[in-house]
């Protein structure tokens, strides 16, 4: 009876089984189970590579090269990151219009959708800066005083004092910073587009930058009320003393020539 029963079952068959059946579940759940989030990532990643090297051929290399590598008609993609695509598609400047001493802002020609392929295509020919996070441009932790000490001291001297934009030479020009995406004013501090030097954060802190955007953010929003009355377009001293000149000085001749006028009468009479 003792032979029969060990015939039957040998200690080491529940382990077996067990081993086998892991086995059966581990590679059936390679099988079927979802891809790695990773793996999945890379995909999406190189899908959207693929796409925006079609946008690119059809769109851009026309003046930028079959390879981003640059023509006589436009400068080298390479490492200029996808931040700068983000910028000047996403703001309409890319495609150009046609040329000329600044290329200006104009209606966006791509939804976001195929920026974001074709910032993803260009990021890929070399290492640059890539598009900010909400978290890095937001108003969340800024601080506006700091940001306009920031400003007046880095930007003002192109934009003027409250970012209303201004002339520079050979018909060149720093544009308004009214209504434009937090997103977008980053973006071009860290890239300098065309005219304006670009501050990276080695330069720059990501907290001085969301400072600089809370500021500008705080001066042209709706709600706010010009201390001094009106305005002058936010041209700072030079308009101002300008206006100054012209009509100041203006009403001070005005009055002497009546009072002159008014001498004269009298001593005639």
């Amino acid at each position: 009876m003792k032979k029969l029963s060990a015939r039957r079952r040998h200690p080491l068959a529940a382990l077996v089984v067990l081993l086998l059946a892991l086995a059966c579940t581990g590679g059936l759940y390679a099988v079927f189970a979802p891809a790695d989030k990773a793996q999945a990532d890379e995909t999406a990643q190189s899908l959207a590579i693929d796409e925006g090297k079609k946008l690119y051929a059809v769109g851009c290399a026309s003046c930028h090269g079959t390879g981003g590598q640059g023509t006589t008609d436009g400068p080298s993609l390479v490492g200029v990151g996808a931040a700068a695509v983000d910028f000047q598609v996403g703001t309409g400047r890319m495609p150009a219009q046609q040329p000329g001493a600044q290329v200006p802002e104009k209606p966006v020609v791509y939804s976001q959708a195929e920026i974001d392929q074709l910032a993803a295509y260009i990021a890929s020919l070399g290492a640059g800066p890539a598009i900010p996070s909400e978290e890095k441009y937001g108003p969340e932790g800024a601080d506006i005083a700091k940001g306009g000490e920031l400003f007046r001291n880095n930007c003002a001297q192109c934009h003027n004092f409250t970012g209303k934009g201004g002339a520079l030479t050979h018909g060149k020009y720093a544009p308004s910073l009214e209504d434009v995406d937090p997103k977008h004013i980053y973006e071009a501090m860290l890239t300098g587009p065309q005219n304006m030097p670009s501050f990276p954060d080695s330069t720059m802190s990501e907290q001085n930058k969301k400072d600089i955007i809370a500021y500008l953010d705080a001066v042209n929003s709706d709600d706010t009320v010009e201390p001094g009355g009106l305005s002058l377009g936010g041209l700072g001293p030079v308009s101002e003393g300008l206006f100054a000149w012209v009509f100041g000085l203006g009403a001070l001749i005005a009055v002497a020539v009546w009072v002159a006028a008014r001498t004269a009468k009298a001593k005639k009479s």
